[in-house]
């Protein structure tokens, strides 16, 4: 898609003053891919040469916004963490051609904040905190799930920048279940959810994604049983937030959240009998 509305490319390491029509570029694959009658000047976060993807003094996963697909999923193959596996299976869950595997960022993904959009499953569901970078130079820090607040809707302020998105250390150490649906065998996530199973206090979670307009994540303190995660998804998901498009009907997509939403219990239970503890 040409943006033929674009009149300026800028390098984003030198500093400017932020105005109507600007846009950050990361790795384009959304800006390039319809109309965005809109913009009028690039910001090319390209060179600012934050390293992609590290493991911190403490032991959390930092992920920069430009890191790409394919250089979180290279990194997650040398990740000794019980959540590793996740990592890889939401990068897969793109299903995305060579070009875009290789261009699309994680801060994209976020910043589009779509339903189907696997890198705010993945960052969600391990308690990742965005770090938002403003014009003046101040910095905010947000949780994922307070990030996404709709279909495409995002706290995101005007000129403020995702730096990166950290995912605590003690989030990796978590055993995680991982069910995605769609109506087509390459079609896009219709219902993405994810539970992970504390292994020090025995939390479990279930984040909820691509079935809602907003991630949604429900805790449960005790091993649940079948009634307690039914009852968790019907009184923490409003029926209006059942995303509707032509990738799934709203009562489909509520129906599917219900079904994965046992599986992924029962595969918990069954983690936690293995390790000599009781599961329901």
């Amino acid at each position: 898609m040409d943006l033929n509305t674009v009149v300026e490319l800028r390098d984003a390491r030198q500093r400017g003053t932020w105005r109507p029509g600007d846009a950050w570029l990361g790795g384009g694959t959304y800006l390039f891919s319809e109309p965005q009658p809109h913009i009028r000047r690039l910001i090319d976060l390209s060179r600012m040469g934050w390293e992609p993807v590290r493991l911190t003094p403490a032991g959390d996963l930092e992920i920069a916004a430009t890191c790409t697909i394919a250089q979180l999923s290279r990194f997650a193959l040398t990740l000794d963490r019980p959540a590793a596996p996740l990592v890889e299976q939401c990068c897969r869950a793109f299903l995305a051609s060579w070009k875009v595997w290789h261009m699309a960022t994680v801060g994209g993904n976020l910043c589009n904040g779509l339903p189907a959009g696997p890198m705010i499953s993945l960052t969600a569901a391990l308690d990742g905190v965005c770090t938002l970078l403003s014009q003046d130079g101040a910095v905010r820090e947000l949780p994922v799930e307070d990030f996404v607040v709709g279909a495409g809707v995002k706290d995101l302020r005007p000129g403020e920048l995702l730096r990166s998105v950290v995912l605590p250390a003690r989030a990796l150490e978590r055993r995680t279940a991982f069910r995605q649906a769609s109506l087509h065998g390459l079609g896009r996530s219709a219902a993405l959810l994810i539970g992970t199973l504390d292994p020090f206090d025995g939390e479990r979670v279930l984040t909820v994604t691509a079935s809602t307009v907003r991630p949604v994540r429900l805790r449960f303190p005790l091993p649940p049983n079948a009634a307690a995660v039914r009852e968790a998804i019907g009184f923490g998901i409003e029926p209006q937030e059942y995303y509707d498009d032509i990738h799934g009907h709203p009562a489909w997509r509520r129906h599917m959240t219900f079904r994965l939403a046992e599986e992924i219990r029962g595969e918990l239970a069954g983690a936690r009998h293995e390790n000599g503890e009781d599961g329901r």
